[in-house]
């Protein structure tokens, strides 16, 4: 299923019915009075927030959605039925605006969260409301409302517990394949990945956590270099980060530059998210002059970040421990208020 992250949907809530004008016709009763009921409610348009959904690629095929009208009311006093609403399911993580104003209305954190978008229209009065002592006979009723239209953009911010951040090609896909069950594209060019992939990782039989491959990111990535913002804003609804560094050149200027790069483009982003805490990983070891330079890059690193590990995404060396010790955060980082 392709990763959809941002659309622009339009909504409209259902129109009220008719009142309906009527009067009483029965054998023997020559003078009926009024009996038009009411019109039904038109429907509402409801966003429910849905464990189910993992990404906004349903809206790619339909982005009109349009609650049931109510229906007229009826002689005999019958009220029209209230017309159906529509309810929109969104993934956990979705933030509502308004497409013109970018005001938010909703930001959709737990499944189960229901949102009242719209409201349709009323039903319009029947002849009988309308009656008085100087008016028995009222040959008028009430037109229903109409529903009201909306134009929403969705985004899409992914709600996972590690987010795997760093430069294009230090191992992100491959990682992530190997710690859990997740099976992005590989390969030997940047920006392999195009769209984020969450990924589950089971520590033990009971403990879960999730871990999302956060795009490449360059250096101007935050004013829209390369990948651009578009995934930079899903490193916000992480727990902690992994920060994956390929030392495979050798080179351990390039290696702090990489570092620094990273955290740069996240700080300009957001600095809130820098305060998450992070682990950094220097990957693939599995590379001679990887491995000549690991120690040194390890010592080196700490001292702008004291939890450092060493692994090869590939082989899976250094993995078994890494993902021990990321469960241990995960479920440290559980324990407090988490706030979005």
């Amino acid at each position: 299923m392709k990763f959809v992250d941002e659309v622009v949907i339009h909504v409209e809530s259902g129109d009220g019915g008719n009142g309906c004008v009527s009067f009483r016709r029965e054998k023997f009763i020559p003078k009926g009075g009024p009996d038009g009921g009411d019109g039904g409610k038109g429907g509402d348009v409801i966003f429910k927030c849905s464990s189910q959904r993992y990404t906004l690629f349903q809206f790619l095929f339909r982005s009109n959605f349009k609650a049931k009208s109510g229906s007229h009311g009826q002689g005999k006093n019958k009220k029209g039925k209230k017309g159906d609403d529509v309810i929109i399911e969104v993934p956990p993580g979705t933030l509502l605006k308004e497409a013109e104003s970018g005001r938010i209305l909703k930001d959709f954190i737990k499944p189960g969260e229901f949102f009242l978008a719209l409201k349709g229209g009323r039903g319009g009065r029947g002849n009988k409301y309308f009656a008085s002592s100087t008016n028995r006979a009222p040959r008028y009723a009430q037109k229903g409302e109409k529903g009201k239209k909306l134009s929403l953009k969705l985004e899409l911010k992914l709600l996972a517990d590690v987010g795997i951040v760093g430069l294009p090609n230090a191992g992100k896909s491959t990682l992530i394949s190997r710690l859990s069950s997740a099976h992005p594209k590989i390969a030997d060019y940047p920006f392999t990945t195009l769209s984020p992939t969450i990924g589950v990782v089971n520590k033990d039989e009971e403990t879960r956590f999730t871990i999302a491959d956060i795009p490449g990111l360059i250096e101007g990535a935050n004013q829209g270099a390369g990948l651009g913002t578009r995934f930079l804003r899903h490193v916000e609804r992480t727990r902690l980060l992994l920060h994956l560094i390929d030392i495979s050149h050798g080179d351990l200027d390039q290696i702090i530059d990489s570092y620094h790069t990273v955290n740069n483009e996240i700080k300009e982003f957001n600095i809130k998210v820098l305060e998450k805490p992070q682990v950094v990983v220097l990957n693939k070891i599995d590379i001679d002059a990887g491995r000549r330079v690991a120690e040194k890059a390890k010592d080196t690193m700490r001292e702008f970040n004291p939890d450092v590990w060493t692994i090869s995404a590939l082989t899976g060396e250094g993995l078994k421990p890494l993902k021990e010790y990321l469960g241990l955060l995960v479920e440290k980082a559980r324990q407090k208020k988490f706030q979005f």
